[in-house]
């Protein structure tokens, strides 16, 4: 344990609504793929670890990430919630170095998170979570999934990277009579199709499937996907796509729901 860790226990616990101490990597990384989708958001901390459920504000795309106490080196909280600025919080981590420890103190007094990164101490200002988008709790929603595959991350970046080339939308799909997952993009001159067989995927549940999806919320999320073997994704006929996977060893998981564009008739 570093001298953030040190100190941070020494503080006076009866002033503590939370304290919790994680690596720079770990957070950094909580960070980026919940900003990936919004810029502010909700936080939740019990027993178990860290909840962040979050929608996007054109309400087309939903992240639900849990970050279980495991990936904590300290962790002492009271049931806690608090809405935060992303953009400020991932500047504040950001100046954290790979295998840093950083230290969160939530102080029931000034209501204000106090963050230190070696001798840098930061406290910064929390949202009202009054004012903060809720998504619809997952228990409200449900969706019928036709079909899913697990992939390696590296085909659904594929997919994405090469459908951006000549389009601002992507079908993507599972085609059962070739046991097949797809990718499909149409542009103005240029076309553009990825087709994965089902020996070479992961996993393979077949269904009927397919949906066309905006290709600016399927980038944001690849782009903040860290180095994921496998990717689960969950499909079905013009609803909403699924994309989960873990991180931080396993601690971790996050899901993205990204709803289809309908086409007109």
């Amino acid at each position: 344990m570093d001298e953030t860790g040190t100190r941070a226990r020494q503080a006076d616990a009866g002033d503590q609504l939370l304290h919790v101490v994680v690596d720079a990597e770990t957070i950094q990384t909580t960070v980026a793929l919940v900003d990936a989708l919004v810029d502010e958001c909700h936080l939740y901390f019990d027993e178990d670890g860290i909840r962040i459920p979050a929608m996007d504000p054109a309400t087309v795309a939903a992240v639900n990430l849990t970050l279980g106490r495991s990936a904590f080196e300290a962790y002492e909280t009271e049931d806690a919630h608090i809405g935060v600025d992303l953009s400020r919080l991932g500047d504040i981590v950001g100046m954290a170095d790979r295998g840093q420890l950083l230290s969160f103190t939530l102080d029931s007094e000034t209501r204000k998170l106090e963050i230190r990164i070696g001798e840098l101490t930061y406290a910064l200002a929390l949202l009202d979570p009054g004012t903060v988008r809720s998504p619809p709790e997952a228990t409200d929603v449900e969706f019928e999934f036709t079909g899913s595959v697990v992939t390696e991350s590296g085909e659904l970046s594929r997919a994405v990277k090469a459908a951006d080339m000549v389009s601002n939308h992507v079908t993507l799909g599972i085609d059962e009579e070739r046991d097949s997952f797809y990718a499909e993009a149409t542009g103005d001159t240029d076309d553009v199709s990825l087709a994965v067989p089902a020996d070479e995927l992961v996993d393979f549940s077949p269904g009927d499937a397919h949906s066309l999806f905006s290709i600016d919320y399927l980038r944001a999320i690849d782009r903040a996907m860290p180095k994921t073997p496998e990717v689960n994704l969950e499909l079905g006929i013009d609803i909403p796509l699924a994309v989960r996977y873990p991180f931080a060893d396993g601690a971790g998981s996050v899901e993205y729901l990204v709803s289809p564009r309908i086409a007109a008739n």
